[in-house]
């Protein structure tokens, strides 16, 4: 099943059974959708789908931060339970030893050595770990590998 045809059944399933904070959520996912959409001209694929999401997690991350900044407890509960089911639609997230492995193993073939080699490093591992790990999180394994 593509993801959209997932998270429209998902809506109706939240919709019968009246939960309100996945049907939020869903909702706001699919708007985001929706306006990639039309400012592309055409429908997203599923990785450009699971982008939009990233996108989403990395808003709530920020918000969450935010509202513990200013005390703001009730907040950051909705964001965290909005931030859990976005994570449900992504792909599963590699753990920090994963990442370390597969970052030594794109270090290798790239032959980077040193800090300034990071781009290069960087780059090539985008595309390896997109949606499956935060871009924080791959940037400071990737300057401890090449420290």
């Amino acid at each position: 099943m593509q993801l959209r045809e997932r998270l429209n059944a998902e809506l109706k399933e939240a919709m019968r059974s009246r939960d309100t904070l996945r049907l939020s959520t869903i909702r706001m996912v699919l708007s985001s959708v929706k306006n990639r959409d039309i400012e592309l001209r055409r429908e997203l694929n599923d990785s450009e789908i699971t982008e939009t999401i990233v996108t989403l997690c990395k808003q709530r991350r920020e918000s969450i931060r935010l509202f513990k900044e200013a005390g703001r407890q009730e907040l950051v509960d909705k964001e965290e339970a909005e931030l859990a089911l976005l994570m449900g639609y992504l792909p599963q997230q590699l753990t920090r030893e994963e990442l370390a492995e597969l970052v030594t193993k794109v270090i290798a073939e790239v032959g980077a050595t040193g800090g300034k080699s990071m781009g290069k490093v960087m780059k090539a591992i985008q595309p390896q770990v997109a949606g499956r790990a935060d871009g924080k999180l791959v940037s400071e394994v990737v300057k401890e590998k090449l420290a």
